[in-house]
């Protein structure tokens, strides 16, 4: 018995390091491609050339950990309009929040639409909502429940969307459903995929639904969860509105109206809202920046970039470099999204 263990740990020691010296050889002659982003990236951001706002004092931000990546995987991300600034810690539990919990009900575990291939983000904004007129027809003193909602990156904006249940099933077989599913689901039955697939046929149920072609910077400013966004999300509002201006960028507070052409030659426009919690309070600012399709000369047209740790210091530099030049700064790139739902990364 000691012979073979004995001989057994001989032959290891004179076969290991042959094999080791052969991987090694092997590995070095594997030609990994280097694939560059789909976009144009630059390292950090630009120093401001006037002077900015200051960062309240005392934030405990995390400023060690490598924010690519750090963005949540999405499909979609549905902006509840709701013209207020900040919410409850858990956006559902806000009094009128009916079309939150509608969808909450139906997409997350549970729900009968619930597909964890296809996120959807369904987070709260500070735009205002469109008003819904009663139809003339009607005999009720006061019409129907409806909210109003951007869907990103899809670059719709949908003024009515009833909030009772069948009314936001349907919104959901019309919108938010994949219009393809994951292979996973290959063995289910015709039924059963129909089920989760996208009804196109039902958009024609939503009247007005119109094209988003302003720019849209999204600022969590969710405080009522977490004070760090909450006190970086006014300053940060008003450094972009300045700084937007001074580009001879229109910030405009309403909402998308089918009277604008969004033609090309258009001067740009831009909404800014606080939104509710998207991940990574440590990390405050955060600052979702969605650049529409309409924007043909910006290679990050039809993207939704995130941004990190995004200081009053920062944001001359992204509205030079990225909502105008069209790079991505990398030391604040969480992670970005583009009209396919592919999440992008460095």
């Amino acid at each position: 018995m000691f012979i073979f263990k004995h001989g057994g740990r001989q032959a290891a020691q004179v076969f290991r390091p042959a094999s080791l010296h052969l991987n090694k050889r092997f590995a070095s002659k594997i030609a990994i491609p280097f694939q560059p982003p789909p976009f144009p990236v630059i390292e950090s951001c630009p120093a401001p050339t006037c002077q900015c706002r200051e960062s309240p004092q005392g934030l405990d931000i995390d400023r060690e950990v490598n924010l690519n990546g750090s963005m949540a995987s999405y499909a979609q991300q549905l902006l509840i309009c709701t013209d207020k600034d900040d919410w409850t810690s858990k956006i559902e539990d806000e009094e009128d929040a009916v079309l939150v919990r509608e969808l909450k009900k139906n997409l997350t575990r549970g729900g009968k639409f619930v597909d964890p291939y296809h996120n959807i983000m369904i987070t709260n904004s500070s735009f205002p909502p469109s008003e819904r007129s009663p139809p003339p027809q009607s005999t009720s003193p006061t019409p129907p429940s409806s909210a109003s909602a951007y869907l990103l990156p899809s670059f719709k904006y949908i003024p009515i969307i009833p909030t009772d249940p069948k009314g936001v099933e349907d919104f959901i077989r019309a919108y938010l459903l994949p219009l393809k599913l994951h292979p996973s689901y290959d063995e289910l039955s015709l039924e059963q995929k129909v089920h989760l697939l996208r009804q196109s046929e039902l958009q024609n149920s939503f009247p007005d639904v119109r094209p988003v072609d302003d720019l849209l910077v999204l600022i969590c400013g969710h405080g009522g969860r977490d004070e760090r966004c909450g006190k970086m999300a006014p300053i940060l509002r008003a450094e972009f509105e300045e700084k937007l201006r001074s580009q001879k960028i229109s910030v405009l507070d309403d909402n998308p109206g089918p009277e604008r052409s969004n033609a090309p030659e258009d001067p740009p426009a831009a909404r800014i809202a606080s939104i509710s919690h998207i991940g990574g309070h440590k990390f405050a600012g955060n600052v979702i920046v969605y650049i529409p399709p309409s924007f043909t000369r910006n290679p990050l047209a039809g993207k939704g970039i995130w941004y990190g740790r995004v200081g009053p210091e920062h944001v001359e530099g992204i509205v030079s470099e990225t909502i105008l030049g069209g790079r991505v700064i990398k030391e604040n790139f969480r992670g970005g999204v583009d009209q396919d739902g592919n999440v992008l990364r460095l």
